[in-house]
Order: structure tokens, then C-alpha cells, then sequence
């Protein structure tokens, strides 16, 4: 009898419990119109994702939901985490209502794990303004591919035109020569300073095939990858900016010294990178792996061309215009492309680097007027 009246009590109190529960229920929340359209909606995304019809969905198939809606390069430990969250009875895969759950309850926080694994893995561009320009503080999920990344690869098959103009009109199958047209007309020649397109045009002639290959295989490597991050005219600015500061450096340091090749402008690029590892060093994964890289590469290759100058009297490599692309770059690197973050101490470095890339510019035009005496 005991028993019994146990029972009953146990009874009443799951019934209390479930009256409790329905009171707390919003009545418009049972089985309107709108949850039933609602239910329609994620069913039909259900039914496309379950790619074996079994009723559920695996981790794979969460995996390939969240990569075509959210984050191309979601890693599968994350879409763990969520199954995890979301997987009531721990059989590692969800059936309709798990993940109808999830879609509903959890949506806000599918959203911040995988907007937060895509600004880590690569940095995002700043969100567009209606100026067309960036703003910083507003971040976009991930890289745009449009416009596609192409003002490297067009200043690249600029260079091989050139290239392959002068090889066919000189007749001579390695390149080396720089008596075609092309090269005569643009090459840097320290004679010729009055003619100033030459501070930017020596960029596109090349001396020797392995001169050509080299620089493009860099400046595609590492060009189209800023594209990617960055609007492509502010990486055309820094890879200018890296040629002409190459061609002023040659004029001033070694003034009887030609300079053909685009080496100021890959240089540029590659500090470029230096410059935005730093400014975005928080939004970025493996920031000290890279940087380390960068930094490596430069003072070894720098240090290289440095030593075969002042050892081999017939060296042609003009380290000058490396390095003063170097500089070039990491400044204007600073300036033009933009940070994820603005801090106030970024600001400050920003006004730093642009006031002391255009003072430098300027010192050097005014040097080549006040003092011609110094080029002849």
C-alpha cells in the first residue's frame, strides 16, 4: 500500500513538473505557423547534408554544412566541439531534432566559433565601406577571391613581354643582353637620369632568364597572397613604392650603377609582410613562425649580395636596391595595408612610418637637384 500511495506521489509530482514546464513555454512557440515553416526550412538543409540517408548527420557531413556556409577551412576538432554541445544522447552523430536544436538554440554560438576560426587561421579583410575603401574595426568571415588577385600576375606578364621582346629582337636566346629595344629604352641608365620614367620602368627588364624566373616566382608567392587579404591597389603601392625607392637608393649610394630587374618591388613585398605580421600579430596564427621566416630570408639574402660586393669586384647584384626596397616596403607596408585592430600605439607607428617614408623620398629628389655634382 506504501507502495502505492509512493507511486501516485511520484506520478503527481512528474505531472506538477510537466504543468510547470508547458507554463513556461510562450504559446506561440507550440506548433505555430512560423516554427512549423521554420522546421520546414532546416528540414530540406537536413535532408541535402545527410548525404547517406540514414537520418543523421556524421561529423563529415556537419564538417561540409559548416565549410559551404560559414568557413572554407573549418577544422574538424571544432565541428567536435559543436557535435559535442549538441549531441544529446553521445551517439557522435545528430538526427533531425538534435539538430534542429542546435540551428535554433545554438545558432549564435555555431556563428562565433567558426567567424573566430576563420579570422584566425587567415586575417580577413576589413569590411568595405560605401566609399569603396576599408574600415577598420569591421571584419569580414573570410578572404575575398573577387576581384580575383590579378595586379601581380599582370605586372608579371608584363615583364615576360619585355623579356621576350628584347630575346627576339637581339637574337639572343639567354636574355642577357641589354642592347634590344626594351631594355634601352627603360632600363635605369645613370646617364639618363633626366629621363624619370626610368626610376620605375627598369622594373620591367630582366637580365638573364634565371633573373626573370626568380623574381616572379616571389613576387606571385607573395604578391597574390596579400591580394587575397588586401585591396590589390594597395599592394601595386607598395610594390612601386619598393621600385623606386630601389632606383632612388641606386642613384645616391652608387651613382654610375644601371639597374635592371624588379628585385626593389619583391623585396617590398616581402618586408610588406613583416609590416603586416606586426600590425595584425594577435589576428594571426603562427605570427612568431612567420615573422622568423621573413626576418631570416632578408638579412641572409641581404647579407649574401653585401659580402659577393665587396669580395668579387664583378658581382652585378645591386643590394642597394634590395635593401631600399626593403625599407620601402616596410614603411609603406605600414601605411597602405591595413590592420584588423587599431591600437592607439598602431597609430602612432602608422604616422611614424609614412612621415619617414616621404621624407626620405623627398630628401633624395632634393639631393639629385642641390647637389648634381655628386652623379657625374
Amino acid at each position: 500500500m506504501t507502495r502505492c500511495f509512493r507511486l501516485i506521489d511520484r506520478f503527481q509530482l512528474n505531472m506538477d513538473h510537466r504543468e510547470q514546464q508547458m507554463q513556461q513555454i510562450p504559446l506561440q512557440r507550440l506548433n505555430t505557423r512560423e516554427e512549423n515553416q521554420k522546421r520546414a526550412e532546416l528540414r530540406e538543409v537536413f535532408d541535402k547534408y545527410d548525404t547517406n540517408r540514414n537520418g543523421y548527420l556524421s561529423v563529415g557531413e556537419l564538417k561540409r554544412l559548416i565549410r559551404e556556409k560559414k568557413c572554407p577551412d573549418i577544422k574538424k576538432s571544432l565541428v567536435k566541439k559543436l557535435m559535442t554541445i549538441s549531441d544529446a544522447n553521445n551517439d557522435n552523430q545528430l538526427d533531425f531534432e538534435e539538430f534542429y536544436k542546435l540551428s535554433t538554440e545554438h545558432q549564435f554560438l555555431l556563428r562565433e566559433m567558426c567567424v573566430k576560426y576563420c579570422q584566425r587561421v587567415v586575417p580577413p579583410r576589413n569590411a568595405v565601406s560605401a566609399t569603396g575603401d576599408e574600415t577598420d574595426g569591421e571584419y569580414e568571415q573570410n578572404m575575398k577571391f573577387w576581384p580575383p588577385p590579378l595586379m601581380m600576375i599582370v605586372f608579371s606578364i608584363l615583364e615576360i613581354v619585355f623579356f621576350v621582346v628584347d630575346i627576339i629582337k637581339t637574337q639572343n636566346h639567354y636574355g642577357t643582353s641589354t642592347n634590344g629595344p626594351m631594355a634601352t629604352l627603360f632600363i635605369y641608365n645613370p646617364n639618363l637620369r633626366q629621363e624619370v620614367w626610368r626610376f620605375l620602368t627598369y622594373m620591367f627588364v630582366h637580365i638573364g632568364t634565371m633573373h626573370l624566373v626568380m623574381n616572379l616566382l616571389v613576387q606571385i608567392f607573395l604578391g597574390v597572397a596579400l591580394e587575397l587579404v588586401h585591396c590589390w591597389w594597395r599592394v601595386a603601392l607598395v610594390y612601386l613604392a619598393g621600385v623606386i625607392a630601389g632606383s632612388m637608393g641606386t642613384s645616391l649610394f652608387t651613382p654610375r650603377v644601371f639597374l635592371a630587374g624588379a628585385s626593389g618591388g619583391v623585396y617590398a613585398l616581402i618586408t610588406a609582410h613583416i609590416a603586416t605580421i606586426i600590425m595584425n600579430w594577435r589576428q594571426m596564427e603562427f605570427a612568431i613562425v612567420q615573422l622568423f621566416v621573413f626576418l631570416i630570408f632578408c638579412v641572409t639574402d641581404l647579407g649574401v649580395s653585401i659580402y659577393n660586393s665587396i669580395n668579387d669586384p664583378f658581382d652585378k647584384v645591386g643590394y642597394i636596391a634590395h635593401a631600399s626596397g626593403a625599407l620601402a616596403g616596410f614603411l609603406v607596408g605600414i601605411g597602405v595595408l591595413r590592420n584588423l585592430k587599431v591600437v592607439p600605439w598602431e597609430r602612432k607607428l602608422w604616422w611614424c612610418a609614412v612621415t619617414v617614408y616621404f621624407l626620405l623620398m623627398a630628401a633624395g629628389v632634393m639631393y639629385h637637384f642641390l647637389n648634381p655634382a655628386h652623379f657625374y
